[in-house]
């Protein structure tokens, strides 16, 4: 040992000059990687692992298990590198988990289970879908809107269809989760005597709204060469045009929606509320990720979320917690 130690100390005098160079690049390489090595609170340390989630409204769990669960099981067994399979079966809900092995990266994973779960003979109309890519540990951002001036169904408005698509595209969020607001809803509530008195059921108004609310593409119409597109405008936009929407036709009498219905702007029931510091709130909501190191996104989306805080006093604002 004593031999050992004593070479490499003569080589190390009699080639200082290459010493020196080899020890000022380790201290390059080590101050680099300290700054750009990713600091975690709670660092994902699990394997890799691809939810299915697949919703059946109203079916009972053995009908799910049966008609859902299953074949999904049963079409993703060829995955490769797979380490467990498990299901679980709710009314209404079926949710597979696929656990893989330690090597096994996301986006070939994925990959693998995007490729396989077509192959699942599943009932019409019943579509599964793969959740985002988040670890048990990835929770790294929360806020709450609360506004003087809005109410909220306005506030779940705008989280869903503004704040909601510039969050997701800050590089590292994969998921957002939203509770609590007032989703808002076109409800439309028909009138049973004058339907049976026109021999008509609730089945045809929705029919009508249905066919109604839809966009016709045309041709081109083409004059004095110039070409003009054709087109019919069908989507609805307010309760006026749900009311006008034209139920049947009656010896050319047109019955409309607001003949046999009223139409109201309401909200989908709620399930529960969402408090912070016992007071309710109109939307609280968690970002999670897996990939990107959280105190770098949690940075990305504090910068992005300022806009919102500095909001002018009357108006709506969000707050992180």
């Amino acid at each position: 040992m004593n031999k050992f130690l004593r070479g490499i100390i003569g080589f190390s005098l009699k080639n200082k000059y290459l010493i020196l160079c080899l020890s000022g690049v380790l201290i390059i390489a080590g101050i680099i990687t300290f700054r750009e090595m990713p600091i975690e609170a709670f660092p994902d340390v699990t394997n890799t692992e691809i939810t299915v989630i697949t919703q059946w409204p109203g079916q009972s769990s053995e009908q799910v298990e049966k008609l859902v669960t299953i074949p999904i099981e049963i079409a993703l067994n060829p995955v490769q590198k797979k380490v467990s399979l498990r299901s679980i079966t709710v009314f209404g809900l079926s949710l597979v988990k696929i656990i893989f092995e330690d090597d096994v990266k996301d986006p070939e994973a994925r990959q693998q289970v995007m490729n396989l779960i077509g192959n699942a003979s599943l009932p019409s109309g019943i579509s599964p879908s793969v959740q985002p890519p988040t670890g048990p540990t990835g929770e790294i951002f929360r806020y709450t809107l609360k506004s003087s001036v809005r109410d909220p169904t306005e506030l779940k408005t705008m989280q869903d269809w503004v704040i909601d698509r510039r969050l997701r595209a800050i590089p590292g969020v994969a998921d957002i989760e939203a509770f609590g607001g007032k989703s808002k809803m076109y409800e439309i509530t028909v009138n049973p005597g004058k339907l049976a008195s026109l021999g008509l059921t609730p089945l045809d108004v929705f029919t009508a709204i249905q066919k109604t609310n839809v966009n016709v593409g045309g041709d081109i119409i083409v004059q004095n060469n110039q070409a003009f597109a054709v087109r019919g405008i069908g989507l609805l936009k307010d309760i006026h045009d749900i009311e006008n929407v034209i139920v049947s036709n009656n010896n050319g009498v047109p019955l409309l929606v607001s003949d046999v219905a009223t139409v109201s702007l309401t909200n989908v029931p709620r399930l529960g509320w969402i408090a912070r510091d016992n007071a309710k709130l109109t939307a609280r909501d968690r970002l999670r990720t897996r990939e990107a190191a959280a105190l770098l996104v949690a940075g990305r989306l504090m910068y992005t979320s300022a806009n919102f805080r500095t909001a002018p006093t009357g108006s709506s604002s969000a707050e992180s917690s």
